[in-house]
């Protein structure tokens, strides 16, 4: 069939779909998703897609708007009292959706949780809680928390990673903050499965969980008790759609009446079409390749001597190069991303001023392999979800055409995020692709997770699956995210920044934007944090 012949039939497809859509209903509201959440857990695995789904059952004690300004959710107010204690003032007019009031005690208990947590998904959540040395109640509204070092940005991490559970789905006595012993509870801690069923789904949140059936959907239902503003759909329909081109049909068919993540290509005719629209947000999120820094040899790298190339520097930086984001980022992604030369946008808290481009330089990459010892390239494997970052297959396959061409043959590894994330999580890849929004608006979340040597006891490392290392970058880093005074941090962050682009530890792709369409009788406010939320639905005015 010929490209002539394919947008007519698509064009006439468009036009058919739109004259069957009918009026959106009043009540419910069906959204495609492109990527499933892979529990109704908040606490089990931190990615976007599945606390997406948490913002709209639970409530953390410190909100974003759709800029990630932080703004007040189930605390009023929060200070710093000194360097390692804060301070939270919460609301006293908060329920959760059975009706129990919320207190400070919720607080403790859930931050317990993530601490006994065993069914979770490479430690998330404990990123923060492993560094608090003590949660005080003195009543019923009012939270201090101590870190075991300066922690400047508490807040921000409150934001993005502890939805407040209640603390009557367990059995417990009086709730002290003593993690190793239990804090207090009694019966055994909840599992994922508790709260997939619903039976342990309860939350402050605007609505709660009805179903959630992994790979067919989740069911929502308004909460009749939330606190704050009431959401405008009754119900809420959330149906996961892998593929742009079902997801567009579903939209045009009426089946869906918001599509996360349309293809780029598609963007124009649905801009052209008067029954439907779209809004496109620059995010944070950062896609980059992982490689296997650690290991010799490494499970799916085969050189002829035998060793892991990936240990080079110079190979690093000679796959960098053989890598043309620009062309990536303008036919891959059709322009819906700009390429990255370092971990954070530029003009972001921690990112260098003025980050030299990585100029794609395929010759240049084969000078670096010969001078590193592998003249004739070697072979490996990238391994990639293809259902979880946007084109996240087709950019795969994109790279390892460019590294087969510098004589790295590259074969390609790309699975559904529900098998690729627990495999990279036992480290059976070799060269993985990642993604990271920098949702406190700096770089150390992505040095703490990704790039600082591996501390688990002190959350350190934790996604760092390639097992990178170094003493210099440690230090640096480390004493930036102790760091209260701003202009000193950000001085240290940068050079922490420079340390890691010099040792090439994650070698950055793209930043992506997020883009999602809808009826035109509706309007989505687009977040840089990706999130697709329901109560970010409302009726055009």
């Amino acid at each position: 069939m010929t490209l002539r012949v394919t947008l007519t039939l698509m064009t006439a497809t468009l036009g058919a779909a739109a004259l069957l859509a009918g009026p959106a209903s009043a009540q419910t509201l069906k959204i495609a998703l492109s990527a499933e959440p892979t529990a109704a857990d908040p606490n089990y695995h931190k990615m976007t897609a599945n606390d997406a789904l948490s913002a709209h059952v639970y409530n953390s004690l410190v909100g974003r708007d759709a800029d990630m300004k932080l703004v007040p959710s189930l605390a009023t107010s929060w200070k710093i009292v000194d360097d390692t204690t804060w301070e939270f003032k919460l609301r006293n007019d908060v329920k959760f959706s059975n009706g129990k009031p919320f207190t400070s005690e919720d607080v403790l208990f859930t931050i317990c949780r993530t601490l006994n947590n065993e069914t979770n998904v490479s430690a998330s959540y404990t990123d923060v809680t492993k560094r608090i040395a003590d949660v005080q109640t003195p009543d019923a509204h009012t939270v201090i928390i101590k870190t075991m070092e300066p922690l400047p940005l508490l807040p921000a991490e409150m934001a993005r990673s502890l939805p407040i559970l209640w603390n009557g789905i367990v059995e417990h006595g009086k709730l002290v903050y003593e993690p190793k012993k239990g804090c207090g509870v009694t019966s055994p801690w909840p599992t994922v499965a508790d709260f997939n069923s619903g039976k342990n789904a309860i939350g402050t949140g605007p609505y709660m969980l009805k179903s959630y059936v992994k790979g067919s959907g989740i069911e929502l239902v308004r909460n009749e008790n939330y606190w704050g503003p009431k959401p405008e759909w009754k119900e809420v329909k959330m149906i996961p759609v892998p593929n742009a081109g079902p997801r567009l049909t579903g939209l045009l068919s009426g089946d869906f009446d918001v599509i996360e993540n349309p293809a780029a290509r598609d963007l124009p005719r649905i801009k052209e079409n008067p029954k439907f629209a779209f809004v496109a947000t620059p995010s944070t999120r950062l896609i980059f390749l992982q490689p296997d820094i650690a290991r010799n040899p490494s499970p799916q790298v085969k050189a002829a001597n035998g060793a892991n190339p990936l240990q080079d520097v110079r190979v690093r930086r000679a796959i960098s190069m053989a890598i043309d984001r620009k062309t990536i980022t303008s036919r891959i992604m059709d322009g819906m991303a700009t390429p990255a030369y370092q971990y954070m946008p530029d003009g972001m808290f921690g990112a260098l001023p003025k980050a030299p481009e990585v100029k794609y330089d395929p010759e240049g990459a084969k000078k670096l392999l010969a001078e590193a010892g592998y003249p004739n390239g070697f072979e490996m494997t990238i391994s990639s979800t293809n259902d979880r970052y946007i084109n996240d297959g087709q950019v795969s396959q994109a790279v390892a055409q460019y590294l087969s061409r510098v004589g790295i043959k590259t074969n390609v590894d790309a699975v559904t995020a529900s098998i690729y994330f627990p495999k990279r999580a036992k480290r059976e890849y070799s060269f993985s692709m990642g993604g990271w929004p920098s949702e406190t608006g700096e770089a150390s979340a992505l040095f703490q997770l990704w790039v600082a040597s591996l501390d688990a006891p002190a959350s350190l490392g934790t996604s760092n699956y390639g097992g990178f290392s170094n003493a210099d970058f440690d230090k640096v880093y480390l004493k930036g995210a102790a760091t209260v005074d701003e202009a000193a941090r950000k001085k240290l962050l940068e050079q922490a920044t420079q340390i890691a682009l010099d040792n090439v530890p994650l070698i950055p792709l793209h930043f992506e934007s997020t883009s999602w369409a809808f009826r035109k009788d509706l309007a989505y406010e687009g977040r840089r944090d990706q999130y697709t939320l329901a109560t970010s639905v409302t009726k055009a005015k």
